[in-house]
């Protein structure tokens, strides 16, 4: 940064006699004097530099005059003092480059004296901007003492029995007594802003009514008399015995309207309260399931033979977290602002909106346009749900799943419609949360039919329909079976024989797993062993894919202990596979087990390894023998010339299973080129379609003994 001192080494002394000249005779400034010699030295800098810039323009001068009035300095005569300074003395201070200094120092007072003049003028109309609020604030004063006269008036009625109001021609209400209060729930403030028309009347009131009013207003009738219902400010219905008069002015031109109203029917009331209790949710006031179910089935029943019904089904994602980290009367409240929210979205198209139990809401569209109807309507509504709020000091954004539905009418019942509208909630959530599902009926029959086979299997464990095949694991050194692996098949007697992707996934969820997983290892673990009687010397390994929940299962080891126990089949002969994603998701659950059963001399292997992010140092800490590659990392190998970076990323694999002292089996290989390419790779064992696809163990006792005889005939 460039030192003022070094550039314009006379401007401190020009601040000093440019300070003394601004106090003038009297010697009064608004600034201290360091203030003012700290101000008067900044601003000569800036002179100074327009001075000597190569380039002149007047903005610095001009900012010199605003800033003097900015710093209050705005005596009339300092402006003249300031000018005839800058005449008189600046050139003696501030060295000035060019041939004709004075023309530029005269441009210099003129710019100096523009923005002082014109930053002056501003605050001058600011000051006459505050003097016009100082008059308004006065106008305020006299309407609060008009108002207070208004209130004294107020009290000559104000003791009636009845509701009394008085409004002008045009609707506007002037004033009301407190017993009109009472029966419309409105304070007379309220009511004083509003028009006449805004008391909302039953639907059931309105025709003709307002054909009377008209008839008033105008001077045809000086009174109407009539049995109305209003609603009140919180939604509940009033029966009253009404009766208007009209006011006219000494002209006989009609002027005030008088209404006088009496509460008749405080029964009626009643019994509209507690019908509002019993289908309104009491703590967001919204319609409640009974009430949405009632309201959908009416829906259903206007509609025509090719009507349509659009249902936006939702609930809160996290919302118990919010319960049982922040309190349930924090709860309580997110949920009234939830609703309060989802009632404004859909406002103006007057769907209705439910509070349907929990943290779970509906709304109603009938008739929809077309599905992009019902899906704006669900967009609006998480947009509004997703706004941020702050409950207990803590802000908090929640977000919603919905899911969304645009079904004819023709062939369905509110239950199907609400049944479907749950289903496809649940879509939206396991898809990620914060956003909507629409229904698919192709889905949720395919769904249907998957909870069917979930309920289908105990039994069909119990029938004995699962049975187990098994797939050759060749030793690609030289070519000689090593071991199978057991697959298990469900012999389902509709669907045919189902493979494991059809239903171990369900006996995952389902908890079936478990005994589904001890049964086949029994199963395999049985005929292991008869193979191993009869071919002791082939030494075949079994390999027995193990779930996540089943090696999680605290009774794994004593279940293998047992098996291999009652079997017969010696532990170093079994391997169990894990896949790689169920250990690495289980983090450090699994590990307990994994080493007892390793302790067993039980083989473990990791099975789909390459399908997900492993933490290698955690692998290494495992008791594992093996890894079995997944069979993505053969799919670009199965044809010659393979593609050259999947060749690298297959030796790499296979390098590190090596490095980490473990054995690797690629699974897949369906071609002769992939066999060779593995081989040469120096991958240790391989099965697939290439060598021999899964089947019965009558096949397997085959190939051992064309194994046998290949061996005696060499």
């Amino acid at each position: 940064m460039t030192n003022p001192e070094r550039t314009h080494p006379g401007a401190a002394a020009y601040a000093r006699v440019w300070a003394a000249a601004a106090a003038g005779a009297n010697g009064y400034l608004p600034l201290s004097a360091e203030e003012t010699l700290r101000l008067m030295h900044g601003l000569t800098v800036r002179l100074a530099d327009a001075m000597q810039a190569p380039e002149f323009t007047l903005k610095s001068a001009y900012d010199v005059g605003v800033a003097l009035v900015d710093a209050h300095l705005t005596d009339p005569s300092l402006l003249d003092r300031t000018l005839r300074l800058l005449g008189t003395d600046f050139l003696r201070y501030i060295e000035a480059p060019g041939r004709d200094p004075g023309e530029r120092l005269a441009r210099i007072q003129g710019g100096v004296a523009a923005g002082y003049v014109a930053a002056l003028r501003q605050r001058t109309l600011a000051e006459q901007e505050r003097l016009s609020m100082a008059v308004l604030d006065t106008r305020k004063q006299v309407e609060q003492a008009l108002r207070a006269s208004e209130k004294r008036f107020r009290a000559v009625f104000a003791g009636a029995a009845i509701g009394i109001g008085i409004a002008t021609i045009e609707g506007r209400i002037l004033q009301v007594n407190q017993a009109f209060c009472d029966m419309f729930g409105y304070t007379a403030e309220e009511l004083c802003r509003i028009n006449v028309g805004d008391l909302v009347m039953h639907p059931q009131d309105v025709p003709g009514m307002w054909e009377l009013y008209g008839e008033l207003i105008s001077g045809k009738r000086d009174f109407v008399r009539v049995d109305k219902r209003y609603y009140r400010k919180d939604g509940a219905v009033i029966r009253t015995d009404l009766n208007v008069s009209l006011i006219r002015d000494e002209a006989g031109a009609p002027q005030f309207t008088v209404a006088m109203i009496a509460d008749s029917t405080e029964r009626y009331a009643l019994a509209e309260r507690l019908r509002f209790q019993a289908e309104h949710d009491p703590l967001t006031g919204l319609p409640n399931r009974s009430l949405f179910f009632e309201r959908l089935t009416e829906a259903l029943g206007r509609a025509g033979p090719d009507g349509r019904v659009g249902l936006c089904y939702l609930d809160l994602d996290g919302f118990k977290l919010v319960n049982d980290s922040l309190g349930h009367d924090v709860g309580d409240a997110l949920l009234v602002i939830v609703a309060e929210r989802l009632a404004k979205s859909v406002a103006r198209w007057d769907h209705l909106v439910a509070r349907t139990g929990g943290d779970e809401f509906a709304i109603l569209i009938e008739n929809p346009a077309d599905t992009g109807e019902v899906i704006a309507v669900t967009d609006g509504a998480l947009a509004a749900v997703a706004e941020p709020v702050e409950l207990a000091g803590v802000p908090l954004v929640v977000t919603a799943s919905a899911g969304v539905l645009d079904e004819p009418t023709a062939f369905s019942s509110a239950a199907e419609l609400m049944k479907a509208a749950d289903v496809t909630l649940y879509w939206a959530k396991d898809d990620g949360r914060a956003r909507w599902a629409l229904f698919d009926p192709v889905r949720h029959e395919r769904e249907q039919a998957r909870y069917a086979l979930a309920a289908a299997m105990p039994a069909a464990l119990g029938r004995g329909e699962f049975a187990v095949e098994y797939q050759p694991m060749i030793r690609l050194r030289d070519g000689r079976l090593m071991g199978v692996e057991a697959l298990v098949r469900w012999h389902h007697p509709r669907l045919g024989t189902l493979l494991p992707k059809r239903f171990v996934d369900l006996a995952e969820e389902t908890g079936l797993i478990v005994p589904l997983g001890r049964w086949v290892l029994t199963e395999a673990c049985t005929q292991a062993a008869a193979w191993n009687r009869e071919y002791p010397d082939a030494r075949l390994v079994l390999s027995v894919n193990v779930a996540a929940r089943q090696a999680g299962d605290a009774s794994i080891v004593d279940d293998v202990a047992r098996i291999l126990q009652e079997t017969g089949l010696p532990a170093e002969l079994l391997q169990l596979e894990l896949t790689e994603s169920a250990v690495m998701d289980a983090g450090d659950r699994p590990l307990p087990s994994l080493r007892r059963l390793a302790e067993l001399g039980v083989r473990i292997a990791i099975d789909d390894f390459g399908t997900g992010y492993s933490n290698l140092a955690y692998l290494r800490t495992l008791p594992i023998q093996g890894l079995k590659l997944a069979g993505p990392f053969l799919a670009g190998l199965r044809d010659q010339p393979s593609a050259e970076r999947d060749e690298r990323i297959l030796d790499a694999l296979v390098r590190l299973a090596h490095a980490l002292g473990l054995t690797v089996t690629a699974e897949a290989v369906e071609t002769d080129h992939q066999a060779d390419l593995l081989k040469g790779l120096g991958c240790d064992h391989a099965q697939g379609w290439y060598y021999a696809p899964a089947a019965p163990a009558a096949r397997l006792l085959e190939m051992l003994a064309e194994r046998d005889g290949d061996a005696a005939s060499a």
